[in-house]
């Protein structure tokens, strides 16, 4: 054998690794098997509304800072109750459906019922809100009060910075897949929370 065939059979092209075996597991295919199977690290917020999978970008720094002044300004209503509150980082179970929602805040007693180990159930809640943005307008007026009555949410908050002049409403009273009850302030203004929060909020922190 020749040097030149030495090197040539040194340099010749080794076949490719064979790929490893795939993963037993079936693909995802309902909106609840795609969600159940993407990583809690996912810097998106992903939920299931209507039985629609919706995937959207976690929020902009002015709904963290507006769910971060309610929760200060509730802490003594925490305290009190026992409760526990969390901003925009907890994933919700809704009951019924299996829908998934991800409020902009929520409060709910310390150790509430659990869908698995990623979930609170909606069950637990007392007090959900959302933070109006240019793109959810449709969704946080309408269809999240729909569901959270549905399910049954004692009271749903929504502080809209988008509307004209800006404005904070508290639905309470759930029944048949709607709240009874509804209050609308100029964000600026106090706005009484009824029961079972009990609480005279001063939405000039919004601003």
């Amino acid at each position: 054998m020749t040097a030149s065939q030495r090197s040539t059979q040194r340099t010749a092209p080794q076949p490719p690794a064979r790929p490893e075996a795939p993963d037993d597991r079936p693909l995802p295919r309902t909106p609840r098997e795609i969600f159940e199977s993407l990583p809690p690290a996912l810097c998106l917020r992903a939920e299931i509304i209507d039985g629609n999978l919706i995937v959207s970008p976690s929020g902009i720094p002015q709904h963290g800072r507006i769910a971060m002044r309610l929760a200060f300004a509730l802490q003594p209503v925490l305290e009190k109750q026992g409760w526990e509150s969390f901003a925009g980082n907890v994933d919700v179970c809704i009951e019924g459906p299996r829908d998934t929602m991800v409020p902009d805040y929520c409060v709910v007693p310390v150790n509430a019922p659990l869908w698995g180990d990623r979930e609170i159930l909606s069950s637990g809640l007392v007090l959900v809100a959302e933070i109006v943005s240019p793109g959810s307008m449709e969704m946080d007026r309408a269809v999240k009060p729909r569901i959270y009555a549905g399910c049954g949410v004692p009271i749903m908050m929504i502080v809209d910075p988008v509307a004209s002049p800006p404005m904070v409403t508290v639905l309470s009273d759930p029944e048949e897949g709607t709240y009874r009850t509804t209050t609308h302030t100029q964000m600026g203004k106090p706005l009484r929370i009824p029961s079972p929060v009990d609480f005279d909020l001063d939405t000039s922190i919004f601003l």
